[in-house]
């Protein structure tokens, strides 16, 4: 008889970010709000030191190869800003 009432709440988005959110629709019954709760946002940027560990992971458990000198030179990156939180290494 009665519909469940949701609150909702309007936002203005820039034309790129709209078109974006319209591609990831799975199809036209798909709300916006939907796409939104599939989303993954990271919880924390992603740093050098992160993405080091993260590429490093990977490789012990053989779910991708990433070169030893790309490794080496995030590592170098990681130490120089670790020293450096402001350092805009060249590494």
């Amino acid at each position: 008889m009665y519909g469940t009432c949701m609150a909702t709440k309007t936002i203005t988005l820039e034309l790129d970010a709209y078109e974006r959110l319209r591609r990831a629709k799975r199809g036209p019954r798909e709300s916006f709000s939907a796409v939104v709760r599939r989303a993954v946002w990271p919880e924390e940027p992603l740093t050098a030191a992160g993405l080091l560990d993260m590429i490093t992971e990977q490789m012990r458990t053989g779910r991708g190869a990433v070169p030893a000198e790309v490794l080496e030179r995030l590592e170098r990156v990681a130490l120089a800003r670790q020293a450096d939180p402001r350092a805009l290494s060249k590494a």
